[in-house]
């Protein structure tokens, strides 16, 4: 199957140009001598490539601790059409048995997604929020299951999930989880560092042991101060990748704008952290065992103060940074696509529009909405 997309403007090497595209057998090919009969005119409309979500709970109504495979296919097709291309489903710190049943599930859906098109964004695998987390900055995670770092739990878990587990959040002074960040890494998945109230020496030692990110950085997290740095000042000063979450809620404007000054360009990751309410109205829902209140899009712990997650998609954020920041389409868009692509170590096949990659392909019009979507060379019916 190809097909050419044509008349856009294509996102390349971090400007736009006037060339077609053309997707065939799920792949981005060379346009040159490839003849194809669909073709997609773009209209001069933007052709950018497919967002990645690296931090989610869910959406359209459904929670993915909870979800069975008609959920995560809803999941899908909503992030889908939102402009989400690739996803981690983010399990929630649970128990034991219900953890290795949403486990069992994200390893169906995505099989089932290798078997054959589901019109629904990609699952690249999971992400486990917890349960190796602090107490003291637990958020929305039951404190009665944070555990120390149990490895034999871990390998369970990874052997449940065919190895697809690729992201995983801990907190650098719960007793034991520097030391276990290297056999993390060997299992096959990229650590972050959140939900923390560490200090500086210890968050450092989590990222020269092979932490790569920090997890909805200055939300859960203890935050800088001028003689005691903490987590906050240790993930600043590194090469860590943050993940934020640029709803205007978790992060004021100025926040994001400091932190892209801080970091730079190349080294932020757009998340959405949404829940089973995204795309839905005010209201209540769940999110893992909590029971949350949506109230003016703002979703927290109905008992608790806490926030628990978001309603962003992450087509809105897209808007909101450029909002936020007063920059160009071209210069926000690594923030959802090439960064979380280099931070989970997927680069090589997703995160850009370059010649051998997946389809995977998004077009926006020019007030930066999404009207269609490409998944592995395959439109997404909307």
């Amino acid at each position: 199957m190809s097909i050419r997309i044509t008349n856009g403007k294509v996102y390349r090497n971090g400007t736009f140009t006037q060339e077609d595209l053309v997707l065939e057998n799920g792949k981005i090919v060379c346009p040159e001598g490839i003849h194809t009969k669909e073709i997609y005119d773009a209209d001069g409309n933007y052709v950018v490539p497919g967002f990645i979500d690296v931090h989610t709970h869910g959406g359209a109504g459904v929670d993915v601790n909870a979800a069975d495979q008609d959920g995560l296919k809803k999941i899908g097709k909503f992030f889908a059409a939102q402009g989400t291309t690739s996803w981690l489903c983010s399990i929630l710190t649970d128990t034991r048995e219900q953890t290795l049943t949403a486990i069992k599930e994200a390893v169906k859906h995505r099989e089932a997604q290798r078997e054959g098109h589901e019109n629904c964004a990609d699952l690249l695998g999971i992400h486990l929020e917890g349960p190796f987390l602090a107490k003291e900055y637990k958020g929305a995670m039951p404190e009665h299951l944070l555990i120390s770092p149990d490895m034999e739990l871990l390998k369970e878990y990874q052997k449940e999930a065919k190895g697809c587990i690729r992201y995983i959040t801990v907190s650098p002074e719960v007793p034991g989880v520097p030391d276990s960040i290297g056999e993390m890494t060997k299992l096959g998945m990229k650590v972050a560092i959140g939900h923390s109230g560490a200090d500086y020496d210890t968050s450092w030692k989590c990222i020269r042991e092979g932490a790569v990110s920090a997890t909805h950085v200055f939300n859960a997290m203890k935050l800088l101060h001028q003689h005691y740095p903490a987590i906050m000042g240790a993930v600043l000063e590194s090469d860590a990748y943050c993940e934020a979450i640029c709803d205007g809620l978790h992060l004021h404007p100025g926040t994001v704008r400091f932190l892209l000054k801080m970091k730079g360009m190349d080294k932020v990751v757009a998340i959405t952290d949404s829940i089973m309410a995204a795309g839905l109205p005010d209201g209540e829902y769940m999110l893992g065992v909590n029971e949350v209140v949506v109230k003016d899009g703002d979703a927290k712990l109905k008992y608790g103060d806490s926030r628990a997650g978001s309603t962003l998609t992450t087509g809105l954020a897209l808007k909101n940074l450029i909002s936020f920041t007063g920059k160009s389409l071209e210069e926000v868009l690594p923030l959802l696509t090439v960064n979380p692509a280099k931070m989970l170590g997927a680069d090589d096949r997703i995160g850009s529009l370059d010649t051998g990659k997946d389809g995977d392909v998004v077009i926006l019009n020019k007030e930066y909405s999404v009207i269609d979507t490409f998944v592995k060379g395959r439109q997404i019916e909307r």
